[in-house]
């Protein structure tokens, strides 16, 4: 099998979440940083339209979204589990809560004027009005949350996440599970990234102490790789038949339709290709680039909503 190739920057929480997880699952990859803000050549040319970070490609197939990533990386490396046997339901109902609701509270907080000063203090005017531009973007024009209402809404949910290390070292048991990776990125940003705000954290210190732990795991061992190359290796490469999949149809749309297929909320660039695959948690599109190559873009079922193209 190909190489795991994580497409990321630095300061994406998202990205934080699967390098974590890479880190625990102890595998090695290659990195290629892509840019914060569109435009996003290189991205676009393998994704096909969504431009949201992180994305890993292995060889000639991409998978969006970070709890699609994570659950191919369970297949590839089962051990240590993502999902405990004990908890695996309740994992992903955290992890989803995690992701949907604690994360914009958190980066409404972090992005505080004194956030945001502190995060860009080194950019160029110009980046800083085509970066707020970008997010704007991708919120679909929705205002970002007042940190007045960020704040007290964020000490609820530490308090919660406080709650639930009260009787073990992890928040659903003795282990970590994706719950604890979900919850993980959007502190770890308040903690590492703006740490002048994060005396938010005094009031529930088993919070920081349970970061603290987490970020142990590292991030694996990666190498660095360019856009380019990953560009390359894709056009060099076949992606995996996903012919004998079973087929899961809620659409009434069949395989071999032209399809696109865009996020429910924030990053809502759509991407359009030929349906291959719909299964009972993802769906896969086979497109074509001219610097990529014929390859199999992944999206999950939650999250992302298919319909047949125009």
């Amino acid at each position: 099998m190909s190489q795991i190739i994580l497409h990321h920057y630095p300061l994406s929480p998202f990205a934080e979440k699967v390098r974590l997880i890479l880190g625990y699952k102890q595998l090695s990859w290659q990195s290629v940083h892509i840019p914060m803000y569109m435009p996003k050549p290189d991205v676009i040319a393998l994704t096909g339209g969504h431009r949201r970070t992180p994305f890993m490609q292995i060889g000639a197939d991409i998978y969006c979204d970070s709890n699609l990533i994570a659950d191919v990386l369970e297949q590839m490396q089962p051990t240590p589990t993502l999902y405990p046997e004990a908890v695996k339901g309740a994992a992903r109902i955290v992890a989803q809560w995690a992701d949907t609701l604690v994360f914009p509270v958190a980066m409404a907080y972090n992005f505080q004027p004194a956030g945001a000063a502190y995060v860009l203090a080194k950019w160029s005017p110009e980046d800083v009005k085509v970066f707020v531009q970008d997010r704007a973007t991708m919120r679909g024009g929705a205002p970002r949350m007042p940190p007045a209402d960020a704040i007290g809404m964020y000490k609820s949910y530490l308090r919660r996440l406080s709650h639930m290390l009260e009787q073990h070292p992890f928040l659903m048991d003795d282990v970590p599970s994706v719950a604890d990776f979900a919850a993980y990125h959007p502190t770890w940003y308040t903690l590492r990234v703006v740490p002048l705000l994060a005396d938010i954290f005094n009031a529930t210190p088993n919070v920081r102490a349970w970061l603290e732990r987490m970020e142990k795991f590292g991030h694996g061992t990666h190498t660095d790789l360019s856009s380019t190359q990953a560009l390359q290796i894709a056009h060099d490469s076949q992606p995996v038949d996903v012919s004998e999949e079973p087929f899961m149809d809620h659409h009434g749309i069949a395989l071999g339709s032209q399809v696109v297929i865009t996020a429910e909320s924030f990053g809502l660039e759509p991407t359009a290709g030929e349906l291959v695959a719909a299964t009972r948690t993802r769906y896969t599109v086979r497109r074509t680039d001219e610097r990529a190559g014929t390859v199999h873009v992944h999206f999950p079922r939650n999250g992302f909503i298919l319909k047949k193209a125009d």
